[in-house]
């Protein structure tokens, strides 16, 4: 049997460049995501990396580096399916384009300093923000530090004027289920949104009550505040405040800030009330979860561009000038039968 001559000792640069027939310096460019070298070079390096074994060690390549190509994701709130989506979105089109994801989970709003902390420490190049319970003192914090080369809020905007977002465009989105709404005879609108905060903002609630003020006038539209995003929360504040109407008094409709405060909107009419859904109150949601098109619950929704959003993350991260402070693009409004 044939000894692997590696097998107790790291294959090194030297040894690929020594069996593909090029320079230490070439294997090094052929490693890197901007590296300028010749298709056929690259592949006699790859080809003789594959045979030896060869891993470059990435870490101690961007010691040399400004560049570490490490992106670090921080979350928030795993209770929504949406996060999912988005994660492995993230992660499959960041690594395609040459970067690698380190994953941080926030442990509540107080932990937010230690976990882009932890990010810090890594070296990376952007720390991505993905969830409710940042604040732009944070960010600053991270950049001042000189840690993190950028931090960018994903799928909400940031309040300050000069973060960096990358979103869907809300308002526009808002627009259209506020004005299906109205299209479809509802009159006694009620809006269920997620906690009350001004960390990062969806500008949701806001649009809805603007474009009704507009087009029907007349009372402001009830608004109610779950205690955080996920369908138990949802569930149990609209029923906590649709228990203390009168049945004559029950609003036609109920828009929800995100899907998943919509399935927990749609558990308490249909499971604790004994309604119908739409016959006796219409849902609507936003973000348009695989959930979402279940026979279970064929909810009407928006669909974010989470695709086109993390193209753009790429090109913020490729960007050596001046980035947009703020990129908005449109998502798609899905009409089910919730409404």
């Amino acid at each position: 049997m044939t000894e692997d001559l590696h097998s107790d000792q790291t294959v090194t640069a030297d040894e690929v460049a020594a069996l593909a027939g090029v320079s230490r310096w070439t294997v090094a460019r052929a490693f890197k995501k901007e590296g300028s070298i010749s298709a056929k070079s690259r592949k006699r390096v790859m080809e003789a990396a594959e045979k030896l074994g060869y891993v470059p060690d990435l870490s101690a390549a961007s010691l040399a580096s400004d560049r570490s190509n490490l992106v670090a994701l921080l979350v928030d709130d795993f209770d929504n399916p949406h996060k999912l989506v988005m994660l492995e979105r993230l992660t499959r089109i960041l690594r395609e384009a040459g970067y690698g994801t380190l994953l941080v989970n926030m442990l509540g709003e107080k932990d937010a300093p230690n976990a882009l902390l932890t990010a810090s420490q890594r070296r990376v190049d952007a720390a991505v923000l993905i969830g409710t319970q940042f604040d732009e003192s944070i960010r600053r914090t991270a950049l001042g530090a000189r840690r993190v080369r950028k931090v960018v809020v994903f799928a909400r905007m940031g309040t300050s004027p000069d973060t960096l977002s990358i979103g869907c465009d809300d308002v526009a989105a808002m627009e259209e289920v506020t004005r299906h709404v109205l299209s479809r005879g509802y009159t006694r609108p009620l809006f269920l949104a997620g906690p009350d905060t001004e960390s990062t903002r969806l500008f949701r609630k806001e649009t809805f009550l603007r474009v009704w003020e507009a087009e029907r006038g007349g009372p402001v539209p009830p608004v109610i505040h779950a205690n955080s995003y996920s369908p138990t929360d949802g569930r149990d504040c609209a029923l906590a405040y649709l228990r203390t109407l009168p049945p004559d008094q029950r609003p036609d409709v109920i828009l929800c800030e995100n899907d998943v405060l919509a399935l927990g909107a749609m558990d308490a009419v249909r499971g604790d009330l004994r309604l119908r859904v739409p016959d006796d109150i219409a849902i609507t949601g936003f973000d348009d979860i695989p959930l979402a098109s279940s026979p279970n619950y064929n909810l009407t929704t928006y669909r974010q561009p989470i695709t086109d959003m993390v193209h753009a993350l790429v090109r913020l991260l490729d960007s050596d000038g001046k980035a947009p402070l703020r990129t908005v693009l449109p998502g798609r409004f899905v009409q089910r039968g919730s409404t």
